[in-house]
């Protein structure tokens, strides 16, 4: 997946030829670029960036300072490229296009997973990403220390308001579920979306889930109900949850929080690509 995201990215980039690079260089030309740090933040990417040059120029060569998860500083040099000096300027918007944007995500999964240590909450992401890069931005979110919630809709069953409004309920809707699973003997787990106190004695009842999602309840609501959900199922707290309200929820005893601002609305990090001779 992460090679077609590369190869279609390059083929919209480049399309017939990078002519800013075939007009004043030769073909012969090399060169050197280091990827430099202009800001504070948690790099993610490089293994990626490693890939770009290696599809698109197997003759150039990566020397790594910096590994992804590492914290880097204004000036701090990640790794340097070597080789022919056109393969370097074609690929070089992509590879800071994709590692701005994932060391943003890994930057801000970073910053939320430290406000939240000392509680057992654990922080994942959403399938609110943009749409082709999805496993790029889910990397980032491990690479910062999040978890990843379901890849798609093929690798969990996840019953939100919707799903249940229209089968009538919590409970026709797991059960519908589980016999859906038995039926075509597929290995995934279910998760319920609950709007109530009573939807979730519903849902406890019912039995057969994997996880209880609580949906935009405040820490006090979730300080009740949370006591009510046994340990054999887990319990997600995800809406309306903010980096200034995210400790309230983690000291409710959730066992996770998903927060689609990780990948849906971060700021990419200032990265550089600067030639030298």
């Amino acid at each position: 997946m992460i090679d077609d995201i590369i190869l279609n990215a390059l083929k919209e980039d480049i399309g017939d030829g990078d002519h800013s690079s075939l007009s004043c260089l030769k073909d012969t030309d090399l060169g050197t670029a280091k990827l430099i740090a202009k800001e504070k933040g948690i790099l993610a990417g490089v293994e990626v960036a490693k890939r770009v040059f290696e599809l698109y120029d197997s003759n150039l060569s990566t020397e790594v300072f910096l590994e992804d998860g590492s914290e880097v500083t204004v000036g701090s040099i990640v790794l340097e490229v070597s080789g022919k000096a056109q393969s370097i300027l074609s690929t070089e918007r992509l590879v800071l296009n994709i590692m701005q944007r994932m060391s943003g995500i890994a930057t801000k999964t970073r910053q939320i997973v430290n406000q939240i240590k000392g509680t057992n909450a654990r922080i994942l992401d959403t399938r609110k990403t943009t749409p082709g890069i999805r496993q790029l931005e889910k990397m980032a979110v491990v690479i910062g220390g999040g978890m990843n919630h379901r890849f798609g809709l093929f690798d969990m069953i996840m019953l939100k308001d919707n799903h249940i409004d229209f089968v009538g309920g919590v409970r026709n809707a797991i059960e519908q579920s589980k016999a859906y699973v038995q039926e075509m003997d597929i290995p995934v787990e279910i998760e319920v979306e609950i709007r109530t106190k009573s939807e979730l004695i519903e849902a406890v009842s019912t039995g057969g889930i994997k996880r209880i999602l609580l949906d935009n309840f405040t820490p006090n609501e979730l300080r009740d109900l949370v006591p009510l959900i046994p340990d054999s199922i887990e319990s997600e707290a995800s809406g309306g949850i903010t980096e200034s309200t995210i400790l309230d929820y983690a000291k409710t005893g959730v066992d996770f929080i998903s927060m689609g601002a990780l990948t849906h609305s971060v700021k990419s990090l200032d990265l550089s690509l600067k030639a030298y001779f």
